[in-house]
């Protein structure tokens, strides 16, 4: 197991936002994290990078508690994290985003490691694309850079809030598929999102979120089988 989460408190303020949340990944998994607006999706993965301090719980990374460091700490043990906003540098070309995002791997034995020619072999768009400003990208492909210049840091998993956010429906495809991709690569991630139909496609496992707390568990059969849970949880 790569990932474990338990009981995780997180707070802002005073608003307790997270509740006890519980969250298990395996080496290799793609598991996603469904919930409506405001429950606490992005929290969870703000917590578990350090970004938010969780005030109780335990987050172990490959056996190493996590809960306590800092973010930059958090990262050089090996997770990514891929921000709702992108936060690109709009100044800088494609491949000077992706250079900026360079940091070797933990362990360089026996692993191939994400390298700029390495993202533009695997993703013809952004090739296309590399001597282009970020601010001359279209938001998908702004998309897909903010998760490439991620990779450049050869995590082990990475965190990805809302990756299709605002994104045409096409648009959004190209953006799974590329996550789909990175995940048949051997990295791990763990992706929030609202669409259950679109992320169905491409996880392996889900976990729902409601005020706080996770209320399922199970896979896409699972989950499509759950009609009152989608009902209740995600479906407007």
């Amino acid at each position: 197991m790569i990932l474990q989460v338990k009981d995780l408190h997180s707070y802002y303020g005073k608003s307790h936002v997270l509740q006890g949340v519980d969250l298990e990944l395996d080496q290799g998994d793609l598991v996603c994290l469904l919930g409506r607006n405001g429950v606490g999706k992005s929290t969870t993965l703000m917590s578990l990078m350090g970004l938010v301090q969780p005030k109780k719980g335990s987050v172990l990374f490959k056996g190493q508690e996590l809960v306590g460091r800092p973010s930059f700490q958090i990262a050089k043990l090996g997770l990514g994290f891929v921000p709702e906003e992108r936060r690109i540098f709009k100044s800088l070309t494609v491949e000077e985003n992706l250079q900026i995002g360079i940091k070797a791997p933990q362990d360089a034995r026996n692993y191939d490691p994400w390298t700029v020619e390495r993202v533009f072999d695997s993703f013809a768009r952004l090739a296309e694309r590399r001597s282009n400003k970020g601010g001359h990208l279209s938001g998908g492909e702004q998309q897909m850079l903010t998760v490439a210049r991620t990779l450049m840091g050869n995590p082990e998993l990475i965190l990805v809030d809302e990756p299709t956010e605002g994104l045409a429906p096409l648009v959004a495809e190209a953006v799974l598929e590329m996550l789909a991709a990175i995940s048949q690569s051997g990295v791990t991630i763990l992706m929030v999102e609202q669409n259950y139909k679109a992320a169905i496609k491409l996880a392996g496992s889900f976990y729902i979120m409601s005020k706080g707390r996770i209320v399922f568990k199970g896979d896409g059969e699972e989950l499509i089988a759950a009609e009152d849970v989608r009902q209740t949880y995600l479906e407007v």
